[in-house]
């Protein structure tokens, strides 16, 4: 019999895109699965809405918004509990095509020591332009970035590569990463949560491999990430966060601390053009804050 997988959908609003998903997922080439909805306290009728329409879907409400990493690890302790194979973490916001769970299963299953693998993420606005095809770590520089990003998607090498992580926009990993390098680290709330996990997954000893003949659609801007504070905030405090959390290396730390966020509070107070953005700043300044005095989870004004 084929592996069993848990399919787990976190939800937070946005009825119509959860219900485009769960329409695609019906359409999948491959049959031992289960989908689970995790819903963050939606104010949309999501779970009554789901379950009218797909009353075989299984359904978590955990009653408020828990955020992506512990959202994310209610499933997969579900997903534990119950003895699955594998687990797939799938953003609400995307398609899939019908065959891209039975490819990352024939992947994955090829080699024991692939642990985690992800498929190639295009932008649904347009479907041969990439999103990511796995992510890579600068580990002198303490960046990270997605591989591929607003490339053809027909330049993508058409072999399978090992990467340093896989985005949790879909996110495919076996049964002994979660109970050798545990969940998500739920400080994080929202992004850099999934990079830090695969990177405790590799140094565990399993290989983090993009799958290139997997395909999914992301309903995400082509302008990518949205012009806001609150996401300012998230990416300055977590990738501190994921520093310290991976031990990176001095020049990481320096790189991150000068260099980049240094420099971009120094334009954003100094430039004229960009003086206007001072809800950027003090979600920077905020976010440092937050930091040196350990405060994380979800973002805390005042």
């Amino acid at each position: 019999m084929s592996p069993h997988v848990l399919i787990i959908v976190l939800c937070y609003n946005g009825i119509d895109l959860t219900l485009a998903c769960l329409a695609s997922l019906r359409d999948i080439e491959y049959e031992n699965y289960d989908i689970l909805i995790v819903d963050n306290a939606s104010q949309d009728g999501t779970p009554t809405k789901v379950r009218e329409q797909y009353p075989h879907v299984h359904m978590i409400e955990t009653g408020a918004n828990l955020g992506f990493a512990a959202g994310n690890n209610i499933g997969l302790r579900y997903a534990l509990h119950h003895r699955y194979d594998y687990a797939l973490l799938l953003n609400n916001d995307t398609e899939v095509a019908p065959d891209f769970l039975r490819v990352l299963i024939d992947s994955a299953e090829s080699d024991a020591s692939i642990g985690v693998v992800g498929p190639t993420i295009c932008y649904h606005e347009q479907p041969d332009i990439v999103w990511s095809a796995g992510g890579v770590i600068d580990w002198q520089r303490g960046n990270s970035h997605m591989i591929g990003l607003g490339e053809r998607l027909a330049a993508l090498p058409n072999q399978p590569r090992d990467v340093n992580f896989v985005t949790g926009c879909a996110l495919l990993c076996k049964r002994r990463v979660l109970e050798q390098s545990g969940l998500l680290d739920e400080r994080f709330f929202m992004y850099y949560e999934e990079s830090e996990w695969c990177v405790r997954a590799a140094r565990a000893g399993f290989r983090i491999v993009h799958i290139p003949q997997a395909h999914i659609l992301h309903k995400i801007p082509l302008d990518a990430r949205a012009d806001q504070p609150y996401v300012a905030y998230y990416m300055t405090r977590n990738r501190l966060l994921f520093l310290r959390a991976t031990s990176a290396r001095l020049s990481a730390w320096l790189h991150a601390l000068i260099l980049q966020d240094g420099r971009t509070l120094l334009s954003l107070s100094l430039r004229p053009k960009w003086r206007a953005k001072k809800h950027h700043r003090n979600a920077m300044l905020h976010a440092w804050n937050d930091f040196w005095h350990g405060r994380f989870g979800a973002l805390r004004h005042g």
